[in-house]
């Protein structure tokens, strides 16, 4: 059996089952130790039969038990960086490094050329905090999250990367409180799903509870952030949000209660739905 054979064999399988098609190129790409280039170039070519049985192995693992790609290849790859990823973290999305981008584009407009010191809220892999602290080495960045095993993934993370950051584990903004330390940016990609809500069955049945659902419509933890955010911002900031397409207006009312004074915009991601929240205090 050559790649493209297998590619287009369970191609088909995937599209049956609503499977993304994607995540079988991934996976055969990832396993086939070639980059995208060498790939090409070998994808007539037949699979060596000890290759071919890792990759069959893999992908039966997808289609039919479900489970996540990135569970399967034990990584994954968020703003370019490789970051090891297990059931106790969230698999990190493409719309967080929208985030990403915009938390770098604000710095540029309120602090350019400035050294800040910034607080990732819950921050499962560390996918933020590690993109945020390499990709602009004058963000001095501190990440919480609850859940001590998502911790130790965060650090072992940050590690890999080279990437220094502060860790300290609590609930939301508690261990920053409790520390008496100031930001001038809070980022954050809390639970935001509501309980009740549909959400696809590779998700559930994979991904920590902890990491993705919350009470109160999904508003809880943004509520709780914003209500004791001013308690370790400094007096310019800025505070960045990615919540679910749908909570545009209730994050809104959050910010005219809590910062009725601020500057707010909700940003829509690449495939046009609102999805990030932008709250400055000057």
């Amino acid at each position: 059996m050559t790649y493209r054979e297998l590619l287009n064999k369970y191609k088909s399988i995937a599209e049956e089952k609503d499977l993304e098609v994607e995540a079988i190129k991934l996976l055969i790409l990832e396993l086939s130790n070639y980059d995208g280039a060498s790939f090409l170039a070998h994808f007539d070519d037949e699979i060596e039969n000890d290759k071919l049985n890792v990759l069959l192995t893999a992908i039966s693992k997808y289609v039919n038990d479900f489970i996540p790609v990135q569970h399967i290849l034990g990584y994954s790859y968020f703003y370019g960086y490789k970051l090891k990823v297990s059931k106790d973290v969230l698999v990190p999305r493409c719309e967080t490094e929208e985030l990403v981008s915009y938390v770098l584009e604000y710095y540029d407009e309120i602090f350019k050329g400035k050294s800040v010191e910034v607080c990732d809220i819950g921050t499962g892999s560390g996918a933020i905090s590690i993109a945020l602290s390499k990709e602009e080495p004058k963000m001095n960045v501190t990440a919480t999250d609850i859940s001590k095993e998502a911790l130790e993934i965060a650090k072992l993370n940050a590690k890999n990367n080279r990437a220094s950051i502060k860790f300290l584990e609590g609930d939301l903004l508690e261990p920053l409180i409790t520390n008496n330390l100031k930001f001038d940016i809070l980022v954050s990609n809390p639970p935001y799903i509501a309980l009740g809500d549909e959400v696809d069955p590779l998700v559930v049945k994979n991904e920590p509870h902890l990491a993705l659902f919350a009470e109160n419509n999904g508003m809880e933890c943004y509520e709780k952030i914003l209500k004791d955010a001013s308690k370790v911002l400094n007096k310019t900031n800025i505070i960045l949000f990615e919540h679910g397409y749908k909570q545009k207006e209730l994050m809104i009312n959050l910010v005219d209660k809590y910062f009725p004074n601020s500057e707010c915009e909700v940003i829509k991601d690449l495939s046009g739905n609102d999805r990030i929240t932008v709250i400055i205090n000057k």
